[in-house]
């Protein structure tokens, strides 16, 4: 710890020494470079990667990726996976924002409407230091559009109206308008997306996941002539779909579970509305010309996340922040500063339809936590074939539970990357990071629920993660794979068993990532492949570990594009999983393949036509990363079958 401290520290010391009072034009550092992060874990879904793959389901997004996966079913009970770990463990941003987890754990955790992503990096187990707290398993960073990304050169207004219409009645319609003037800009959005309840690929009804979402975004910005940069975003984002319940067959409480097709037993559907919401506000101001040493960038937000689930409630609220500074050195930069948060759990259950005892009545509690902390990451090249990142923070934090207790401690967190060529084509890329996770708020909707909670045993949580890999690209083809593991120990029962908040349990995800690409002058394919061993305790992890992961095993996937001119094209993407055949889950594999064209007549311009067809071959299937596969309690929520649908899309 001791030697964490003195590298936080001196790194700071170091970049204030040795900054420049003229900024130097580096380039783009080999370390920062896109096929040396992602051979360390570090991926970044380009905007042309999202515009090819159409999103308008967390799953979308990461289509093809097989170190990442979401959970299906409708918007409000999408969940993301990276190698296995929930992302409840990652740190989540949106535009640098942080984002909190769910309040119920059969709903998803940051409920995000991806018409206007930018793009998505995804950083699988070593996480930067400058990339926020709490990031035991890596970290998933959401940048969405300005108006400056969609207005053309010379233009200061402009507009974006969109419309699709596919099986089951699918519609999604959105207008976004636009424009700058005199250093001022503006954006207005908002999305709507309906539809009926999906058919599985045998034909049958999955009741509780007609489409539901409804999205508005307010962006406004102000750049001075000397590049000072103040903008303000916000959003709110909602699913009120009417949804499955049951009633619980232990206590009777009647709750929503879209993320499963029901309970076994006989317990009988009950299709009541439920809520998600997520209400975002963000303040950012950046210096995009700084002059010497001085490149601020300083944010605040406020986050709040709500669910309504039936005879459960619960509310997550979030007001964090940060200060940083980035210096430019000779050889690279550094960033430094000070990041917080103050966040809190609200919870009631309320037994208010026909619930018996022992839940008549009402359950509600609340729990905080608040943290600071300091951090600084230098990357760096070092010569000419090796490339450095290094960085380390420290966090101070205070958990109040739902008994008034206070619970208070501080970690050090410590990483490092390296990327050496080897030769011109062939690079040796490894990275290690210890990170401390701290306390997490427990599950809002469940605080005190039936039995209050206890905190005998509580502690902080943390992680060591490892990658090695070998990268070759010649510009043409590129070939990609790296050994990895995460280690998470000591995590507190955010969902807890008889209230003991304090139980803990480790979780560990290792294996490989492995990836084959080649890129033309009119098209590219993409082969990628994850196997991920994810274990709780030592044992297989369980398909209804809320909060910690899923069992994964061997993913394929598939991803390819062409150009037959500049009016056409076609691609798709596939997704393969491999037999689980690990103890009490024996989890069958399947294969799903997407198609699409597109079509842009240059008599129109800004009109884009657009067919997908998902799922051709209409498989009935479950997706790995889904809830309750192999619990004997539930029926596991199938995937859509075969879907077309017919998409328009027009620049003005």
């Amino acid at each position: 710890m001791r030697t964490q401290s003195l590298l936080l520290v001196g790194t700071c010391i170091w970049a204030t020494g040795v900054a420049a009072q003229d900024r130097v034009d580096l380039g783009v550092l080999r370390i920062e470079s896109a096929g040396a992060q992602s051979l360390l874990g570090n991926t970044e879904i380009t905007q042309e990667e999202l515009e090819e793959r159409n999103p308008q389901t967390m799953a979308d997004i990461f289509a093809g990726e097989t170190s990442v996966s979401a959970s299906g079913g409708a918007a409000i009970a999408q969940k993301v996976y990276v190698n296995g770990i929930e992302e409840s463990l990652l740190s989540v941003t949106i535009d640098g924002a942080r984002q909190n987890k769910s309040a119920f754990h059969h709903t998803g955790n940051i409920l995000l409407d991806p018409e206007l992503l930018k793009s998505v990096e995804v950083s699988e187990g070593i996480a930067p230091a400058d990339a926020g707290p709490n990031a035991l398993a890596g970290g998933l960073a959401y940048t969405t559009k300005d108006a400056r990304d969609l207005l053309d050169d010379g233009d200061t207004i402009g507009g974006l109206a969109a419309l699709s219409y596919g099986s089951e009645n699918n519609i999604r319609r959105s207008l976004t308008v636009f424009g700058q003037h005199d250093g001022f800009e503006w954006l207005l959005s908002g999305t709507r997306h309906t539809g009926d309840d999906y058919k599985d690929g045998s034909g049958d009804r999955v009741l509780g996941t007609e489409a539901d979402l409804s999205a508005y975004v307010l962006k406004l910005a102000y750049t001075s002539q000397s590049g000072k940069r103040l903008s303000f975003a916000s959003s709110v984002t909602e699913d009120t779909g009417t949804r499955a319940a049951q009633a619980h067959p232990f206590h009777g409480a009647i709750t929503i579970r879209p993320d499963l097709l029901g309970l076994t037993g006989g317990v009988a559907d009950i299709m009541i509305k439920g809520l998600s919401r997520r209400t975002s506000h963000t303040l950012t101001y950046t210096d995009e010309n700084p002059q010497g040493w001085f490149a601020p960038t300083i944010q605040l937000s406020y986050n709040k996340q709500e669910i309504d689930s039936g005879d459960v409630e619960g509310t997550n609220t979030s007001l964090s922040g940060f200060i940083k500074n980035e210096w430019q050195l000779s050889n690279g930069t550094v960033t430094a500063g000070i990041d917080f948060f103050d966040e809190k759990a609200e919870g009631k259950g309320v037994a208010r339809r026909t619930a018996p005892p022992p839940v008549a009545g009402t359950y509600r509690g609340e729990e905080t936590l608040k943290s600071i902390g300091l951090f600084a990451q230098a990357r760096q090249d070092l010569g000419d074939r090796l490339s450095v990142s290094y960085g380390a923070r420290a966090d101070r934090q205070i958990l109040t539970g739902a008994d008034g207790s206070k619970h208070e401690d501080t970690g050090l967190s410590a990483n490092a990357q390296l990327d050496y060529m080897l030769t011109d084509t062939l690079s040796l890329n490894a990275g290690y990071a210890s990170s401390w996770g701290g306390y997490e708020l427990g599950e809002a909707g469940l605080i005190n629920f039936i039995t209050p909670w206890s905190y005998a045993g509580f502690k902080t949580s943390s992680s060591q993660s490892a990658r090695l890999g070998l990268r070759f690209d010649n510009g043409i083809w590129a070939v990609s794979g790296a050994l990895y593991e995460t280690k998470i120990k000591n995590l507190t029962a955010v969902l807890p068993s008889g209230g003991a908040r304090g139980a803990t349990s480790d979780v560990t995800t290792r294996g490989f990532d492995a990836s084959l690409g080649y890129t033309g002058a009119q098209g590219f394919a993409k082969l990628n492949y994850t196997y991920a061993d994810v274990e709780q305790n030592g044992n297989v992890i369980s398909s209804t570990a809320y909060y910690y992961g899923r069992p994964v095993g061997h993913m394929i996937g598939l991803e390819a594009g062409y150009d037959f001119n500049d009016q056409w094209r076609i691609g798709g993407n596939a997704e393969i999983a491999l037999q689980n055949d690990k103890p009490a889950l024996n989890m069958p594999g399947y294969e799903v393949v997407n198609v699409f064209a597109t079509y842009e007549p240059e008599a129109l311009d800004g009109l884009s036509l657009r067919l997908d067809v998902k799922n051709l071959f209409d498989q009935t299937y479950v997706a790995r990363s889904a809830d309750g596969f192999g619990n004997a309690r539930v029926n596991t929520l199938n995937e859509p079958g075969r879907s077309i649908s017919l998409s328009a899309s027009m620049k003005f």
